[in-house]
């Protein structure tokens, strides 16, 4: 093949394009994944076109139906005419070998294909003003002709590997409950109910303003990265990098933030500040402060982390109010569309790069006394797409002074409900927030008799099997006075 041509083998698609003509038995397999693109010769392309015309009629494709279907598309010249369709049957005794011609048509088309990327991507990268935007065009070049060759289809249970799979994957259990257990979280009773956070699963964390939303979300991040040294992708649409770093310090440290940021620590407080510190410099947290960030921009940039360290293992995004959505051009999406775009955008990345996302939401603004599933900021599509949906709920918020010397609400006391839980069971939990330090503890870590998380069981008609009915609030509360986070 010269230098300046293109890769293709035209003995391989006069093959290919034979076996479909002499074989029914492979038509179907062929003629639903073929694309016209995938030949190099343009009468090739003439010819494939009509087979998909005549197999999409439910016609056997064969010399006789191609042949008129190209003569009334007035094509049959442009394919070579009824002389080269017959040579084409007559090319291969039998269609044995169809799989070994396909793939060197498929490996020619996909290099095409990259070639002209490449090129692409050559006549962007002179005209772009940004080099992000141009890494962001590159990548898409190349991942959209790597969707393009996803090849995946309907798999029968007749072989038995999958169910056996499954089995094999239980007897593991049977003999070891940890065997595949998901990113732990560092909160007991939430491990007990979730068996860790699974990879693929998108996982919503909800509250009112003031609530900590974001400090249970680092908690788990630096529980993760710091005890049991996973890699971790934080976007931090709200807080600088440096606010999000100084929460992770004093909250791994246990220090008071207070005390640290008005010049009154300890020696030691500054020898637990220091060793933090050093802890953290060799971890694998990598926090994206921008501002205004999309989902694609945010799958790129986690596709180029697992690249670069070879693992990724949790994703958390601060919040989902915040972000982007990349709407088609001329598109005229209202903002619960734009919202639905991106939650489902984030449930593809949690399946693609096979790792937990721990996404945060705001709820509405509402005087009811806990937070419902309804209650998902301006879009029902968050509920939708998670698989788990928790809400954090804390009486001390917005409590007087009074009620707390009084006994009757008790400070720091808070109720991570898990409202939904499309995997397993829902549920509440007892932590306690220590808010000097933005961190959320075990009940028990305090020194406070530990209870185990109260399942719940019962499940209204209008909910989906992974919702719960809300057990009866502990407190009532309103969150127009509350702060923001």
């Amino acid at each position: 093949m010269p230098n300046n041509q293109m890769p293709h083998n035209l003995e391989a698609e006069s093959a290919l394009l034979g076996c479909i003509l002499i074989d029914e038995s492979i038509q179907s397999d062929l003629l639903e994944t073929l694309r016209e693109e995938d030949f190099y010769q343009e009468s090739h392309r003439e010819i494939v076109r009509a087979m998909k015309a005549v197999y999409g009629m439910r016609k056997p494709v064969d010399l006789v139906t191609l042949s008129d279907r190209l003569e009334r598309d007035g094509r049959l010249e442009n394919a070579g005419g009824l002389a080269y369709l017959t040579e084409l049957s007559q090319f291969v005794p039998s269609a044995a070998n169809y799989r070994q011609y396909l793939g060197i048509v498929r490996r020619d088309s996909v290099n095409r294909a990259l070639i002209r990327a490449a090129k692409n991507i050559t006549e962007h990268s002179v005209r772009s003003p940004e080099e992000r935007e141009a890494l962001e065009y590159a990548e898409k070049q190349v991942y959209d002709i790597s969707q393009r060759e996803d090849n995946s289809t309907l798999r029968g249970l007749s072989d038995g590997v999958a169910v056996q799979e499954i089995i094999g994957k239980l007897e593991a259990i049977e003999h070891d409950p940890n065997a595949f257990r998901g990113l732990e979280t560092g909160f007991k009773h939430l491990d007990q109910i979730t068996h860790g956070l699974q990879k693929g699963n998108l996982i919503i964390i909800a509250a009112r303003p003031g609530m900590g939303k974001t400090s249970l979300a680092m908690n788990i991040v630096e529980y993760a990265c710091l005890k049991r040294h996973n890699v971790a992708a934080v976007f931090s649409l709200e807080m600088p990098y440096t606010e999000i770093l100084q929460r992770l310090l004093f909250s791994y440290a246990e220090v008071s933030m207070e005390k640290g940021l008005s010049g009154k620590l300890g020696a030691k407080e500054w020898k637990n500040l220091t060793v933090a510190g050093d802890r953290l410099q060799k971890s694998k947290i990598f926090i994206d402060d921008s501002s205004v960030v999309t989902p694609a921009e945010i799958l790129s940039k986690c596709r180029r982390l697992k690249s670069a360290e070879g693992r990724l293992d949790v994703v958390m995004i601060d919040y989902i109010q915040l972000m982007g959505a990349e709407t088609p051009a001329g598109g005229d999406f209202n903002r619960q569309q734009e919202v639905a775009s991106i939650t489902r955008a984030l449930k593809i990345m949690a399946k693609e790069l096979d790792v937990p996302v721990i996404a945060l939401s705001q709820l509405r603004r509402i005087q009811t006394k806990e937070a419902q599933l309804s209650d998902l900021r301006e879009s029902g599509a968050i509920e939708q797409d998670a698989d788990i949906v928790m809400f954090i709920n804390r009486p001390d918020v917005g409590a007087t002074p009074e009620d707390i010397a009084a006994g009757k609400v008790v400070k720091g006391a808070a109720d991570l409900v898990i409202a939904k839980h499309r995997n397993g069971a829902t549920g509440r939990i007892q932590l306690r927030f220590i808010g000097e330090s933005t961190k959320f503890i075990d009940v028990d870590a305090q020194g406070v008799s530990d209870e185990e998380p109260q399942y719940i069981k019962k499940k209204p008609d209008f909910m989906t099997p992974g919702d719960a009915e809300i057990p009866a609030p502990r407190g009532e509360q309103t969150d127009d006075d509350l702060p923001f986070d």
